[in-house]
């Protein structure tokens, strides 16, 4: 019986991380042919990331409050419902409101609610599921939105490609059967809790342990180091090799994911045999070099090859700092979860944002973007260092 079978718990989790794949990576993709179609400035369509980040990160701090009063399952489904709406309001707003920007907005802004909710509660969702071995499952759970980025890029540069840009609607609103099909799984999965109600550890409790602000230095140097490179992955790729968008899509972002996802597969495999925290150290380390790479490098290809090494080193560190965080507080429960999420977002946006502001001081000039960016994974490597000093 569903019900009673934990694995398509696990199941359900995997394809709530593709839809939080989804949801971040394709509007991003249609972003010129909505800026054509709707006669819409680029700096107000970008904008749409910036509000999808924001929405995301407020969710995140809320989440504290009311997730357990309300219930892991209903905030489940909710989420994937409101990211279902989302997706399909991004072909109908526009049409039906006075403002296709607005239209636009309003579909980011529900379906940002939904990531929010799915990025805070799948992590517990698959921590509190009678498993051996929880890093190695976190590990797996994590590969899949990196399967989920890679499959919408190829996905939606494929479906325009065949059927033509002017049938975008279509594809988003075929890329909305994925979380309303998760929404009825996780009605049906069993959901267990991951603290027994009122035993969980108060917030306040945990903001005035020294420890758990290592791991939110963590996880901010985690998500800087690898949204600094995802997200300039395919100008850089462009600006660097001379490709068409298609070819450096590919070559960028996706080549990124797929080493990302292999680094999480490969964990989860051997998790058994490797020291986590050890693991974390020395991907740290890989990290800088593919920076260095990235940076230095008078090979367009070699500069390339740094963009996919990158990849492969960030993989392991999300998912393994949110597993060494558990362990150090079993107790943490949903709060726990939902803090380390609002500062890895911090994380996200700030890696970036360095970057563009950086190149744009040096003529924009990638390059010195992602060698400032070094600070990242330097932060990491002390940290994770730090704490493997005061663990012995």
């Amino acid at each position: 019986m569903i019900r009673n079978n934990y694995n398509h718990t696990i199941i359900a989790s995997y394809l709530g991380y593709i839809t939080q794949a989804i949801i971040n990576n394709l509007a991003p993709l249609l972003f010129l042919i909505f800026q054509k179609e709707f006669s819409i400035p680029l700096e107000k369509i970008t904008l749409l990331i910036t509000i999808n980040f924001l929405i995301q990160l407020i969710v995140d701090l809320l989440s504290t409050k009311f997730v357990d009063k309300i219930g892991y399952r209903t905030c489940i489904v909710t989420a994937h419902i409101l990211s279902a709406i989302g997706l399909i309001g991004l072909a109908v707003f526009p049409a039906v409101l006075p403002d296709a920007y607005s239209g636009l907005l309003l579909a980011v802004v529900i379906y940002a609610v939904g990531g929010g909710l799915i990025e805070v509660l799948i992590s517990p969702i698959v921590e509190a599921c009678p498993t051996d071995n929880k890093a190695s499952v976190m590990s797996m759970l994590h590969s899949f939105y990196c399967w989920g980025t890679v499959a919408i890029i190829l996905f939606s540069t494929l479906f325009l490609l065949i059927f033509g840009k002017e049938n975008w609607r279509i594809l988003v609103c075929i890329s909305s059967i994925i979380p309303i099909g998760n929404s009825l799984l996780f009605s049906a999965v069993p959901i267990a809790s991951l603290t027994e109600s009122g035993s969980e550890m108060p917030v306040r409790k945990l903001l005035s342990s020294g420890i758990f602000w290592i791991f939110v230095l963590l996880i901010i140097a985690a998500g800087a180091s690898e949204q600094a490179m995802s997200q300039w992955a395919s100008a850089f790729a462009e600006s660097g090799l001379g490709v068409s968008k298609t070819i450096g899509d590919i070559f960028g972002p996706c080549l990124f994911s797929v080493l990302m996802g292999c680094s999480r597969v490969f964990y989860a495999k051997m998790s058994h045999k490797i020291d986590l925290i050890a693991f974390i150290i020395g991907s740290g380390i890989l990290c800088i070099i593919s920076y260095l790479l990235a940076s230095f490098s008078e090979s367009p290809i070699l500069s390339l090859i740094g963009c996919a090494l990158c990849g492969l080193s960030v993989g392991i560190l999300w998912p393994g700092i949110f597993s060494i965080s558990s362990a150090s507080f079993p107790k943490g429960g949903t709060a726990l979860f939902a803090l380390l999420a609002l500062a890895g977002d911090i994380g996200c946006s700030s890696g970036p944002t360095l970057v563009g502001f950086v190149s744009g001081a040096f003529n924009d000039n990638l390059k010195y973007g992602l060698a400032a960016a070094i600070v990242f994974p330097a932060l990491l490597v002390i940290c994770s260092l730090y704490y493997k000093h005061i663990r012995h």
